[in-house]
């Protein structure tokens, strides 16, 4: 665990508290689930242990362990004299969480005809140029953290040389692996091969479909990237916070054996914490560390500000919101940016999303028997495909994008992806030239993978941050954004009053954030957890739009005094939910 909790009793002592409380359950006390963190998972267990409470898992990659645990028993360990922290084992899902009522009778079964709806996605960024230059994702693994996702899927079992690309298969919720390059007993191929909910499927198929659609093109980003499979969601859409820091831990020990490059959590939950103080965040940074690109999903329940949700509020990820084509792929000049896109900044002052892509009425794989498929019929396409809005979807196109990077430029870091995927977006910007949307709406623009390839951007994103002192817990950031006395966002260190959150139109020429800075006051906001009112945005009106050339960015500074973990137990979250089409 971080430094901050780092002096604890002895093991000796800790035999004779639970001599003393006993190991027993409270007759008559429901038993909760939370997240224990220590020095290590040793001594979190012995904590938990010596409370009387039971160990369900750990979770070496936060020092953590999962504990079942009553109230007295729980109130039992937070006063005792360890040095811990507590988190309750949050309920995370995806959108259209399927309601607790019996599974709807399917309309019809899968057949086999062959219908491959034109997805229209990779050509709006960029990607189809790629791919006549050689540039499909080829050699590049991405990790898919979420439902089952049905990969035998045409397009999704296969590269473009029909040739078998599924390495492996996790489940965090039973424990169970299975290696598709050489099928080993016990595995239940049969039940793992299914996605009764379709979450997964759909999100994977926008980043790796191989499939040709009726006009000529692949159906998904990166057609010939390797994927892993790993879940950590069930099959109603829902799981907990130990299901996913599961699932990231074992991307994290698996990523040499597998060449996991990508992973995409297309989830989202609130914040309620700082994002060092959250423990899947802190999963999350760990992988980062590890080299591990990790696209995430800014959430749908925007357009507030300060909407942006848990992972998507980690700082060095890459943070995706979402817009829409308005059902006009071919004219650029209606696009939007949907309501429902969750908006920054974060409390610590980031800009969030980094990036925005298409999750406006995208069309990908999805099976007719699914959950989704059948709760939302009218968006079917044909029987293996159905159209779907959110921002798990712009997720999955920046995941693809990435994909083709990487394989451009195998030796590129995390922070130099982020970087390229930055520098090369294309920011909304109204016909007078000024920005369409704040900064805290798009970041730096919609992704444009061509853009990207060709880019040469380096030392642009990240600057000022330091995985390595966070994840140890000696110092954490904050990013650049501040709110003045009518409550509007801008960011400091710009020239004027900064890019104003509340008419989103101050930005008229590129802006070089390139220099970290200390911010000596610490948080000014009195509260960090404020939430704002009322703060409208304008979401175009009908006005002509055009995606500019980008601009360099950069971020964080040190917070030079310190604050002390949240409490973070016995708070129920939820994520990302249903939203129409737009």
């Amino acid at each position: 665990m971080r430094k901050s909790s780092s002096n604890y009793a002895a093991l000796a002592f800790l035999l004779g508290l639970i001599m003393l409380y006993g190991a027993a359950v409270p007759s008559g006390q429901p038993a909760a689930s939370y997240i224990v963190q220590a020095e290590g998972t040793s001594e979190a267990r012995a904590e938990v242990e010596a409370a009387g409470g039971q160990v369900a898992r750990e979770l070496p990659i936060i020092d953590a362990v999962v504990a079942e645990l009553t109230q007295d028993q729980l109130e039992r360990l937070r006063t005792g004299p360890g040095e811990i922290r507590i988190s309750a084992n949050h309920e995370v899902a995806v959108a259209g969480r399927k309601p607790k009522e019996p599974k709807p009778t399917p309309g019809g079964d899968d057949d086999d005809t062959e219908f491959i709806p034109d997805t229209v996605v990779p050509r709006l960024v960029g990607a189809s140029e790629l791919w006549s230059e050689g540039f499909t994702g080829d050699g590049v693994t991405v990790a898919v953290l979420d439902t089952l996702i049905k990969f035998q899927t045409a397009g999704l079992q296969e590269d473009t040389a029909l040739s078998d690309r599924v390495l492996g298969y996790h489940d965090s919720m039973s424990g169970m692996t299975c290696n598709f390059t050489k099928r080993r007993p016990g595995c239940d191929y049969e039940k793992i091969l299914g996605d009764e909910y379709g979450h997964g499927t759909h999100v994977t198929g926008i980043a790796i479909n191989s499939r040709v659609t009726e006009f000529g093109h692949y159906a998904g980003i990166a057609p010939d990237a390797d994927l892993v499979v790993v879940r950590a969601l069930g099959d109603d859409g829902s799981g907990t916070y130990a299901d996913v820091i599961k699932g990231i831990d074992w991307v994290v020990a698996n990523k040499e054996r597998f060449g996991i490059r990508i992973l995409n959590l297309s989830l989202s939950a609130p914040a309620q914490s700082h994002y060092w103080d959250d423990p899947l965040n802190q999963a999350v940074m760990a992988a980062w560390r590890a080299g591990i690109v990790i696209v995430a999903s800014a959430g749908n329940t925007g357009p507030d500000p300060m909407t942006v949700g848990v992972p998507g509020n980690v700082p060095y990820v890459i943070t995706v919101g979402a817009m829409s084509d308005a059902v006009t792929p071919e004219a650029p000049t209606d696009d939007f940016l949907t309501s429902f896109s969750a908006a920054g900044p974060t409390v610590e002052g980031f800009v969030k999303p980094e990036l925005i892509a298409p999750g406006g009425h995208v069309i990908s794989t999805m099976q007719a028997g699914t959950y989704l498929a059948i709760a939302h019929e009218e968006y079917r396409v044909g029987n293996k495909y159905f159209q779907m809005s959110g921002t798990s979807q712009a997720a999955g196109v920046v995941t693809g994008v990435a994909a083709l990077l990487l394989q451009a430029e195998p030796w590129l870091t995390p922070d130099d992806v982020k970087c390229r995927l930055m520098a090369s977006a294309r920011p909304a910007v109204g016909l007078d030239g000024l920005l369409a949307y704040s900064v805290f709406q798009q970041g730096a623009g919609m992704v444009d993978a061509y853009r990207a390839v060709h880019s040469d951007a380096s030392g642009c994103a990240n600057q000022g941050l330091d995985v390595d002192l966070d994840v140890e817990g000696d110092v954490h950031f904050g990013g650049r954004a501040d709110r003045d006395k009518t409550g509007a966002y801008f960011l400091r260190g710009i020239e004027g009053d900064g890019l104003a959150w509340s008419n989103g139109l101050a930005w008229s020429n590129g802006l070089a954030w390139s220099d970290a800075f200390v911010w000596s006051n610490g948080l000014a906001w009195s509260n960090a957890f404020f939430r704002s009112d009322g703060f409208a945005w304008s979401n175009a009106n009908g006005a002509a739009l055009a995606w500019s050339d980008a601009f360099a960015w950069s971020n964080a500074f040190a917070w030079s005094n310190g604050f002390a973990p949240s409490d973070l137990y016995g708070v129920t979250m939820s994520s990302n939910v249903w939203v129409e089409q737009e």
